[in-house]
C-alpha cells in the first residue's frame, strides 16, 4: 500500500504510474479502501463500478488505460448530466434511477482517453435542481469538515469524495453555481469554464447555462484536465507554452480587480463571508494587484427572475418531458416535490417568460463584458454564508403540502408566491455564482479562507469569456502563497 496516497495530486499519482514506482491497481486498490472506509459517513460515492475498473487497472501492463496524461488515476463521474455507457444515470430521481444510457458523454470518453478510471458516480441533488445534495433517492451527502453540515450542490458527491480523499479530482458540472458551491463548502478549488469551452452536458441545459469540468485539490490538476478537455493536448505537448498547465508556470502580472462586496441574490453577506473576502482582497493587494472596490450595477431582481425562468424551463424539460428519455411516462410521485412544482411553474410560467429571460442573460452578459474590458478579474463572494446544516433547506412540512396543492392546482398567482418564497430561502445562502453561469464568463472558487469553526469558505474570482489562463495564473499564485494542499479534514484519517 502507497502510504502517502494523500501527498500526490493526480498529476504526482500519475507520475508514479508513469515511473512504475506504483501500479493503476495499487493506486485503485487505496481508492477503493478509502471509499469503503470513509463513504459510509459522508455518503458521496451511490454506484459503485469497483470490478469493472479493476480489470481495466489490471490490465494496464497492455495499456488498457492509454497513454495519456492522467493514466492509471482513479476518477469519479457526477451521476448528473454525464452518461456513462452501460452504467444507470439516475441525477438523484427515482424517475430515472433504472435508465442506463447506451453511449459516454463526450466528457467521459475525454476523461477515459487521458486515462483517469472510473470506478463510480457520486451523488447528485434531484436533476442538480438544489444547491445543496440531499436527494430522497439516496439520503444526504455529507460534508468532510463536519458531518452535520452539507458539502453544498449539485457537485455536492464530487467535492465530499475529493475533500475524503477518496480520489484528487473528480468530474462536476455548474449550472448555476454547482462547481463553486460544493468546492467553497469543501474546501477544494473549482473551475467553471466559460460556456462551450468544454464539449456540451447531455440534455443541454435551457440558455446554456451549465458546463462540465471538475473538483480538485491542486490547479494544476484542474488546468491540465481543461487542457485534455479543450483538446489542446492533441496539438501540443503537456505543460507546453500556451497550454493551461503550461501557463502555470508563467508569472502572474499584476491585475485591476473589482472587488465586489455586494451579496448579489443574497439579502447580505455574513461575517464569514464577507470576513473570507476581506481576507483574499488583503492578499490579492500583498502580492501586487490593484483592488478597487466596484458596484456591479446590475438589477440583481430581474437577474433573478431570469435564472429562475431559464431554470424552471429547464426543469420541465428533464420532469415532464422524461419520456423523450427514458421511455417511460413521468409520474408525480417518482419526482421530489419541490422538482416537481419547479417543472409546473416551467410549463405555466417558464415558457411564456423564456424570450424575456433570454433577452435579459443578453443584457447581463453585454454589462458583464463591458467591466471586464475595464478590469481584468472580479473578486466576489462564492456563498453568502459557510456551509449550511444537514436539512436547513429541506422545504418545511407545511411548504411541501403547499407545493403538493400547487402541483395539483397550478394557478399562476400561488406559483409565483410558491417560487418566491423558495427562492429567498436558497438564495440567501446560495445566490453568489448565478450570474456568472447568465453571462457565461468563467469563475472558480479558491480555498483560502477557513472561519472560526474550522469550516472553509471559498471566494470567487470572475474573467473575461474565454479568460481562464488568467484564472489559472492567479489561482496558481494564490495557492503559493496561501497553500491549501495540505489541509486535510479532521475526520479523515490519513492512513487506511
Amino acid at each position: 500500500m502507497l502510504s502517502d496516497y494523500l501527498a500526490h495530486d493526480a498529476i504526482g499519482l500519475a507520475n508514479l504510474v508513469r515511473t512504475r514506482e506504483a501500479s493503476a491497481r495499487e493506486l485503485l486498490d487505496i481508492a477503493i479502501a478509502r471509499a469503503e472506509a470513509t463513504n459510509p459517513a459522508i455518503n458521496a460515492i451511490i454506484l459503485k463500478d469497483y470490478e469493472a475498473a479493476r480489470q481495466r487497472a489490471s490490465r494496464d501492463d497492455s495499456h488498457e488505460l492509454g497513454d495519456g496524461p492522467l493514466a492509471g488515476v482513479p476518477y469519479l463521474i457526477k451521476d448528473l448530466g454525464a452518461p456513462v455507457a452501460g452504467l444507470p444515470m439516475s441525477m438523484g430521481s427515482r424517475h430515472y434511477r433504472h435508465f442506463v444510457p447506451k453511449e459516454d458523454a463526450p466528457v467521459v470518453t475525454l476523461a477515459r482517453a487521458a486515462g483517469l478510471n472510473i470506478f463510480g458516480k457520486t451523488s447528485t441533488s434531484e436533476l442538480g435542481q438544489m444547491p445543496y445534495t440531499e436527494p430522497e433517492l439516496f439520503g444526504a451527502c455529507r460534508n468532510p469538515w463536519s458531518l452535520d453540515h452539507t458539502p453544498g450542490g449539485s457537485s455536492g458527491g464530487a467535492a465530499a469524495a475529493v475533500a475524503a480523499g477518496i480520489v484528487p479530482l473528480a468530474h462536476a458540472s455548474d449550472g448555476g453555481g454547482s462547481i463553486r458551491i460544493p468546492a467553497s463548502c469543501c474546501g477544494l478549488f473549482g473551475l467553471k469554464p466559460s460556456r462551450g469551452r468544454v464539449p456540451g452536458m447531455q440534455p443541454p441545459s435551457v440558455g446554456e447555462l451549465a458546463v462540465d469540468h471538475a473538483v480538485s485539490r491542486s490547479v494544476r490538476d484542474s488546468a491540465l484536465l481543461l487542457d485534455f478537455m479543450t483538446g489542446q493536448t492533441q496539438q501540443t505537448p503537456l505543460g507546453a507554452p500556451g497550454t493551461f498547465l503550461g501557463m502555470l508556470n508563467d508569472p502572474c502580472k499584476p491585475l485591476h480587480i473589482a472587488y465586489v462586496t455586494e451579496p448579489m441574490l443574497a439579502p447580505t453577506l455574513s461575517p464569514d463571508a464577507r470576513a473570507a473576502l476581506d481576507d483574499a482582497a488583503q492578499l490579492a493587494q500583498s502580492l501586487g494587484h490593484h483592488v478597487e472596490p466596484v458596484s456591479l450595477g446590475i438589477d440583481f431582481e430581474s437577474l433573478r427572475h431570469a435564472f429562475l425562468m431559464l431554470a424552471s424551463v429547464t426543469a420541465r424539460d428533464m420532469v415532464l418531458n422524461a419520456e423523450s428519455i427514458t421511455g417511460r411516462k413521468p409520474v408525480r410521485d417518482e419526482f421530489e416535490i419541490a422538482t416537481w412544482a419547479m417543472a409546473q411553474i416551467g410549463r405555466k410560467l417558464g415558457e411564456r417568460a423564456l424570450p424575456a429571460a433570454l433577452e435579459e442573460q443578453r443584457r447581463i452578459t453585454v454589462r458583464l463584458t463591458d467591466l471586464l474590458s475595464r478590469y481584468d478579474v472580479i473578486l466576489c463572494a462564492t456563498l453568502a454564508a459557510a456551509p449550511i446544516k444537514i436539512g436547513e433547506m429541506q422545504p418545511s412540512a407545511n411548504e411541501r403540502l403547499q407545493m403538493r396543492a400547487v402541483s395539483a392546482m397550478p394557478i399562476e398567482p400561488l406559483l409565483r408566491k410558491m417560487l418566491a418564497e423558495a427562492a429567498d430561502k436558497a438564495f440567501a445562502w446560495a445566490g453568489c455564482t448565478e450570474l456568472f453561469n447568465l453571462s457565461g464568463q468563467p469563475a472558480m472558487s479558491v480555498p483560502l479562507y477557513w472561519n472560526a469553526r474550522g469550516l472553509p469558505v471559498g471566494v470567487q474570482f470572475a474573467a473575461r469569456e474565454g479568460g481562464e489562463a488568467t484564472l489559472f495564473r492567479l489561482a496558481a499564485q494564490l495557492e503559493a502563497a496561501r497553500p491549501w494542499f495540505a489541509k486535510r479534514p479532521p475526520l479523515i484519517p490519513a492512513r487506511l
